[in-house]
């Protein structure tokens, strides 16, 4: 499995970080860990998707991202000791990942010092994903965002299949299930998708991200 975020950093650096991973398999809908849990792993996916949950001060649980092979969770886990984690993640199907433990990491980290650029890169990544988010929210129209999301969605999931409900994505897309089903006729009609009960299969991501260019 090659990662990505992985694919700049020098081979070797890469290789003893999968040498000290261990193998975790999950089961749908397993969690692997709750919002506040102590963080002690890094989690790299190589099979599955895995859903980011938070708890809104309304008390509601909403999906916030969705990872997928090539994607990883955790990274704080691996620099801040007492850390905890930010969100539940669970397994939105069967999933694999290499976990990477904190004390391990250290370890490695002594006899090894280059692995550390390969946890910061990780993490620039995720804090160029959250930007562009934050930015998203203040400037550009729900309209867009959900098709924005579809896209996201449709390079996660194989054969732009995606399998979450209009809630979860609505909630990815920060905005009402109302916006997201009329998004979603007006590309069926467009033929942009195809809509069935529990999946969203995107048939023509050049169309929607051409007119996500042209509402953003």
């Amino acid at each position: 499995m090659d990662w990505p975020l992985l694919a700049d950093l020098p081979p070797d650096d890469v290789r003893q970080l999968l040498t000290i991973a261990r193998r975790r398999t999950f089961g749908k809908g397993e969690v692997v860990f709750h919002r506040h849990d102590p963080a002690d792993s890094l989690h790299l996916v190589v099979r599955g998707r895995f859903g980011a949950r938070v708890v809104t001060p309304l008390g509601d649980s909403v999906l916030v991202d969705v990872l997928g092979p090539g994607r990883s969770f955790g990274e704080l886990a691996l620099l801040l000791p007492d850390a905890r984690r930010s969100a539940t993640v669970e397994a939105l199907e069967a999933g694999e990942t290499r976990s990477v433990f904190r004390d391990d990491f250290s370890i490695l980290q002594r006899e090894h010092p280059g692995v550390k650029d390969v946890l910061l890169h990780v993490l620039a990544e995720q804090l160029r994903r959250a930007t562009d988010r934050v930015v998203e929210a203040h400037y550009v129209d729900a309209e867009t965002r959900v098709r924005r999301r579809l896209v996201d969605l449709a390079a996660t999931y194989e054969g732009g299949v995606v399998l979450l409900n209009q809630e979860d994505i609505a909630a990815m897309a920060g905005t009402s299930r109302a916006t997201v089903n009329r998004v979603l006729r007006e590309e069926e009609k467009l033929g942009a998708v195809a809509l069935a009960r529990g999946r969203t299969t995107v048939l023509d991501v050049d169309d929607l991200e051409r007119r996500c260019r042209r509402t953003s």
